[in-house]
């Protein structure tokens, strides 16, 4: 299975980008002896549209061209369901074991993600209740993938916390 973050806007040189990028390529690592065929970035020029719902419809169009048949939609979005990094492991190994082509992260601007997109996602996942920039939002969702991916390889990057 082949994981792709879709996301609006590009990251500029810098520690957020360095971040991402690390965690991308930590990914890769692991990611390959457990089945994942990559994981690849797509960032969207933000739209210039004068209004949000212009915005957003604009930005659905460029992002849902890059959503390909056989996929896992995943929707970032603040009112999604809050999930464990366990929970979010498990989601992923069973797509993977399901034999799902692509599992597609969505990370919308500013104005968030169209209600299309959110309906079509197989899964609506939040960082919390607060408002995360999304160029904060890309890197949590790569450390995150990359903390999947060591909860199922069973190496001791992810410790969870008893409670």
């Amino acid at each position: 299975m082949r994981l792709v973050v879709v996301c609006i806007g590009r990251l500029k040189q810098g520690p957020e980008r360095e971040l991402a990028e690390r965690y991308r390529e930590r990914f890769e690592d692991v990611g390959r002896r457990l089945g994942f065929r990559g994981l690849e970035i797509h960032e969207i020029p933000e739209s210039r549209a004068r209004d949000a719902t212009a915005r957003i419809a604009e930005e659905a169009g460029a992002m849902a061209a890059a959503i390909t048949e056989k996929s896992a939609l995943v929707a970032l979005d603040e009112r999604g369901s809050n999930m464990d990094s366990a929970s979010f492991a498990n989601h992923l190994g069973r797509w993977r074991d399901d034999g799902i082509a692509n599992a597609i992260f969505a990370i919308g601007g500013a104005d968030g993600l169209s209600p299309d997109l959110q309906r079509k996602a197989q899964l609506r996942i939040a960082f919390g209740s607060a408002t995360w920039p999304h160029q904060i939002v890309r890197v949590m969702l790569l450390e995150q993938i990359y903390r999947a991916a060591t909860i199922l390889a069973g190496h001791p990057y992810h410790r969870a916390q008893a409670g």
